[in-house]
């Protein structure tokens, strides 16, 4: 774990290093993670769906006995967001191409605004935590907020965060705004930390009603 010291940064200064320090806080898998598999449970108001899930060394996931494709197809998803949040990457794999000049600070951190490759992205770090994230992906922006955070003793995973995606044009959101609670724990003894629950409300928004559905993976075991 990369911690730094708490001194100020200038606006319009380079902090790099500050942010070099808050993404290797992040929790990741070993390179030597061989996966891992249980049981899956979606609830949405008085319905229940379950099944069984695997992923693999590849950091690829496979459900199985789901009765509802589209439970499955969300089963799989969540999976897939957190194999992807979980895949170590060296600092310089992922942000060599970018350069990162600090902007204000405020009660959620220092603003960290990205040019070259990642222009127009933005991001806040406090405490070795990126606590805020706004990225174009894929013709829209999506900005992430973290409220609390899990320590693994190994790295941070988020724990209450927020989620909106927007127009990157005019700003204006596209659909409701996700609200997110993530537990997680290590599948065995000294074993690797994954999700065990995730919460999911979403706003209203337009003709869409608000909703909250619940994701749960039990009896895990170690691959």
């Amino acid at each position: 774990m990369t911690t730094t010291s708490k001194t100020v940064i200038a606006p319009g200064s380079d902090c790099r290093d500050a942010f070099r320090a808050a993404y290797q806080n992040r929790y990741t898998w070993d390179p030597g993670f061989a996966g891992y598999s249980g049981r899956c449970i979606w609830l949405q108001g008085d319905r229940s769906v379950e099944g069984t899930f695997r992923v693999g060394a590849d950091l690829k996931a496979k459900v199985e006995g789901v009765s509802d494709a589209e439970v499955e197809k969300a089963f799989a998803s969540q999976l897939w967001e957190v194999c992807i949040h979980r895949v170590r990457r060296t600092f310089e794999q992922t942000h060599s191409e970018n350069t990162f000049t600090a902007g204000d600070c405020t009660n959620e951190g220092l603003e960290v605004i990205i040019g070259g490759k990642g222009q127009g992205d933005k991001y806040r770090i406090k405490n070795d935590v990126v606590t805020m994230v706004h990225r174009h992906i894929h013709g829209t922006v999506v900005t992430i907020h973290t409220e609390s955070t899990t320590d693994t003793g190994d790295g941070y995973l988020s724990h209450s965060y927020t989620s909106q995606y927007s127009d990157p044009a005019t700003g204006d959101v596209r659909g409701g705004m996700n609200r997110f609670t993530d537990t997680f724990v290590p599948v065995s003894d000294g074993g690797s930390w994954v999700l065990s629950e995730r919460t999911i409300r979403t706003d209203a928004c337009g003709d869409s009603p608000a909703s909250e559905q619940t994701f749960r993976f039990i009896d895990l075991t170690s691959a």
